[in-house]
């Protein structure tokens, strides 16, 4: 199998301070994140509320990519401005931390 076809699991897992702040995290997904991922080359995204374990509040967004170069682009055009304003609206100094995973999907 060729790696080049495969396509690409990105996902984002916030852990946030308190049920306040993963509220407004959520909302913040929801009203557009989320669809500028899409437009920005996402095939498909989801957003887990993780239940257990119930603390840290955590919230995985699960995006699939249908190639690597469209996630490659993405990464490339896209992703900066996302991740500023992300870092804007919840910065690690309001206690919320980020950490990304990047998988090929067999």
């Amino acid at each position: 199998m060729l790696t080049a076809m495969l396509a690409i699991a990105y996902t984002v897992i916030a852990t946030l301070p308190d049920l306040a702040t993963r509220d407004e995290y959520v909302a913040w997904l929801e009203n557009g994140h989320v669809d500028a991922v899409i437009k920005g080359g996402a095939h498909s995204a989801a957003i887990v509320i993780v239940d257990e374990p119930a603390t840290p509040f955590q919230v995985e967004t699960r995006y699939t990519f249908q190639t690597r170069d469209a996630f490659d682009q993405y990464v490339a055009r896209v992703a900066p401005a996302l991740r500023a304003d992300g870092l804007e609206r919840f910065p690690p100094g309001k206690g919320v931390g980020m950490v990304r995973r990047i998988g090929r999907i067999l």
